[in-house]
């Protein structure tokens, strides 16, 4: 098999990734079906539970086939299945880092029971030991520095909890909803994922692409990325997503100045992992401070952020 770099592909991942004769992937993010009866074009999620099952161990088993030792395996999945993903990872030897909970708002309503407003997120690695976890890229202040002034805060800050509730589904109305699709990811929650388990270079694979929202981030943020879906709309229009991406790059003139797009993106994922509202952040010489100092640590490099351009960024940045 020839290795899908920088290129999202039609077909069965299945199929596709059980004819790779060698690892190649260094991190994996999977957001299959939830069997739960959402209207895709090419596929139908809803098949009895005992073949839904089957089928999850064995596009579980393909993505372990071309994940490098090193590498990190996310899967997002709904209630109904996630302790079969758990068992599963286990006789699959992967091993669990964290079981996370994504605590989202606009949550789907319900009638006869509480509104389900999460999904939940495993983080596996092939190696115990060995494999990449960057924690400057996720670090945020922590209240000890934001609120209470106490000199024993961590100037890095800290390393998030594992219940993410800074991320909203992404909804019909939003900006960043791509109409085409009836489950998107959202690209901020994907920024955490691909900036903490992978490096600038590495390869994303995306076995479920759908929206092309893992390619999209992984293209941000300076890493290779590699698609698979079954309904060829979705590629095609994925492509097209990708496309407009990389020409928006090159047109887009802001007064986000030096700016580069992985500093922009990283921007907007370092405020709404802060939650505080941008006037707030503004006003404050403090605060302003404190968030430029976390964006350079965020960054990891050794250029200095001048708190006027990063305020002028915010300015800029629409929410």
């Amino acid at each position: 098999m020839r290795k899908p770099v920088n290129k999202i592909i039609c077909g069965d991942c299945i199929e596709i990734l059980g004819k790779a004769k060698a690892p190649f992937v260094d991190l994996i993010f999977a957001d299959p079906p939830f069997n739960i009866g959402y209207q895709y074009d090419k596929y139908k999620d809803e098949v009895k539970s005992e073949k839904y099952i089957a089928w999850t161990r064995d596009w579980m088993a393909a993505c372990l086939n071309v994940l490098k030792p090193t590498g990190s395996f996310y899967i997002a999945i709904g209630d109904d299945y996630a302790a079969h993903v758990r068992i599963i990872g286990d006789e699959l030897g992967l091993n669990l880092r964290n079981w996370i909970i994504w605590h989202y708002t606009f949550g789907q309503q319900t009638k006869h029971k509480f509104a389900r407003a999460h999904t939940h997120l495993f983080y596996f690695t092939a190696d115990s030991s060995d494999f990449v976890f960057n924690d400057y890229a996720v670090r945020v202040p922590s209240d000890r520095r934001l609120t209470y002034n106490d000199k024993r805060a961590n100037p890095r800050g800290k390393l998030p909890d594992d219940v993410w509730n800074q991320y909203s589904r992404v909804c019909g109305t939003f900006k960043e909803r791509r109409g085409w699709h009836p489950c998107q990811m959202p690209e901020l929650l994907l920024g955490r994922i691909v900036a903490a388990s992978s490096n600038v270079g590495d390869l994303v694979l995306d076995p479920f692409s759908g929206s092309g929202t893992t390619a999209v981030v992984a293209c941000q943020l300076g890493r290779k990325y590699a698609g698979i879906d079954i309904s060829e709309d979705y590629v095609a229009n994925s492509i097209e997503r990708i496309e407009e991406l990389k020409k928006a790059r090159k047109t887009t003139k802001t007064i986000f100045g030096s700016l580069a797009p992985k500093e922009r993106l990283e921007l907007r994922r370092l405020y709404v992992d802060i939650g505080i509202e941008k006037k707030e952040i503004l006003a404050s010489k403090k605060l302003l401070g404190i968030f430029t100092e976390q964006f350079g640590v965020r960054m990891n490099t050794d250029k200095r952020y001048d708190e006027h351009n990063i305020a002028m960024a915010l300015m800029d940045m629409s929410g």
